[in-house]
């Protein structure tokens, strides 16, 4: 039993030890982000900023196909007319 009680004390001697260094290590003093968060909030405005160009780049780009699809469309009902008639006018030359 005197081997149980001796170990116990050892045991909370060593607990105490042990959490009185941690609680000293969570003392640390306060570290300021301010200017981190500063630098990184502006980084995210820029990135966010190239982000909205893009976007904006795309919809013009979109516009632009839909426009370059609707000029293709005119002129594909214009060949296909265009090839009616020249097979039909076509005769053969000797």
């Amino acid at each position: 039993m005197r081997f149980v009680n001796n170990s116990s004390a050892k045991l909370g001697a060593v607990t105490a030890v042990i959490l009185g260094g941690l609680s000293l290590t969570a003392c640390a003093t306060p570290v300021d982000y301010g200017a981190d968060i500063a630098a990184l909030n502006n980084r995210v405005s820029a990135v966010e900023g190239v982000a909205g160009n893009a976007a904006a780049a795309a919809q013009a780009a979109a516009a632009d196909a839909r426009n370059a699809n609707a000029r293709i469309d005119a002129l594909t009902t214009r060949v296909d007319r265009l090839e009616q008639t020249a097979t039909v006018i076509r005769t053969p030359r000797n």
